[in-house]
């Protein structure tokens, strides 16, 4: 008896009905620029129409890490998608980029094409609030590597901008001020510890996250499962009326080695607590968990999904600008001069 790929665990038919499906999705990110279509050997964009002087590409990649055995217990897989196109696109507008296109990466133990193509019709989601074409991907399939039922994530983003708009905080001085940009909740990090606080690796774990603990407005796994919040569209719009200075994506490592990465040598971030609104999921976190205020500060983004660096006359206009956007902005607190040459943060 012959021996075929689909007796090894890889189903190729599932692949092509999981193309057939997420085609409807991908359609709706394509602009004049994309001059492929899906399902070629390489996605092409074009540049035309680009007035840049000295145009740079700028690219970020990233993952949803751990939150996808949320999505397991869940058997929800809609927007993992969107935080796959989170992380990567609020890298890229830290520099100054304006994202262009992206692509995906799944791999699986077992192709399920309604399960790929609800995941992809994530991807396809962030990749509208971004601005960002979805030009290719790739779905693997790991039978013997991975569980059949699980699957992992990730994304690659390309932006552009102009050599003079470049933002790398060198313009950044004492006593400017910092602007806060509220979070979803949890974004994507931390979800190691997220599990091991809320037991969600052991038996229960499923009728953990339906409760809300007295204090959440939504069942656990909802609140858990909220896509990381985007902020191109919002940060684009502000760059229009306000030089930006400095941006920080609140990620892993939380303010403590987020911050700093935006910042000149010889400066501080001095953040006032209080001046913004924690989501309930996080003191939920630290009084179960029994976790110091560090250690939250040092892992999780606090209600804060992304910083920015303004003169500090432009402060109102800034938060008016981000508020019209649609975004929740906060003065965080202002930059203080260091005689220590490497940037810190004082909250």
């Amino acid at each position: 008896m012959a021996i075929e790929y689909k007796n090894a665990g890889v189903d190729v038919e599932a692949g092509y009905a999981s193309v057939a499906l997420m085609k409807q999705y991908v359609k709706k990110t394509f602009g004049p620029n994309v001059v492929t279509d899906l399902g070629g050997f390489g996605g092409l964009f074009s540049l035309a129409g680009n007035k840049m002087e000295d145009p740079i590409l700028v690219s970020g990649t990233d993952g949803v890490g751990t939150k996808l055995k949320v999505a397991f217990l869940m058997d929800k897989h809609d927007t993992v998608g969107i935080d796959a196109v989170a992380m990567c696109v609020n890298d890229v507008i830290c520099c100054g980029g304006s994202p262009l296109f992206f692509l995906d990466y799944i791999a699986c133990g077992k192709n399920y094409p309604e399960k790929i193509a609800s995941i992809v019709k994530g991807v396809a989601d962030g990749c509208v609030q971004s601005h960002s074409a979805l030009i290719g991907g790739e779905t693997a399939e790991h039978p013997g590597l991975m569980p059949e039922d699980e699957y992992d994530i990730a994304g690659f983003s390309v932006g552009i901008v102009d050599r003079k708009d470049v933002i790398d905080g060198s313009k950044v001085k004492a006593g400017d001020a910092i602007i806060g940009l509220a979070s979803s909740g949890v974004h994507s990090n931390g979800f190691s510890l997220v599990r091991k606080i809320f037991k969600l690796d052991e038996d229960g774990a499923k009728e953990t996250l339906k409760k809300d603990f007295g204090v959440l407005d939504r069942p656990l796994g909802e609140v858990l499962l909220t896509p990381t919040r985007i902020y191109v569209k919002a940060v684009e719009a502000l760059r229009q009326e306000v030089e930006v200075k400095a941006i920080s994506h609140i990620t892993g490592g939380g303010f403590y080695e987020n911050i700093p990465r935006m910042l000149p040598d010889y400066t501080n971030a001095k953040i006032e607590k209080g001046s913004w609104k924690i989501p309930a999921i996080f003191p939920l976190m630290q009084k179960i968990g029994d976790i110091s205020e560090h250690g939250m500060y040092n892992t999780y983004n606090m209600g804060i999904g992304m910083m920015l660096v303004v003169d500090k006359e432009n402060v109102d206009k800034t938060i008016r600008l981000l508020k019209e956007a649609g975004e929740e902005a906060y003065q965080l607190g202002e930059i203080v001069s260091s005689d220590q040459k490497t940037p810190g943060v004082i909250v």
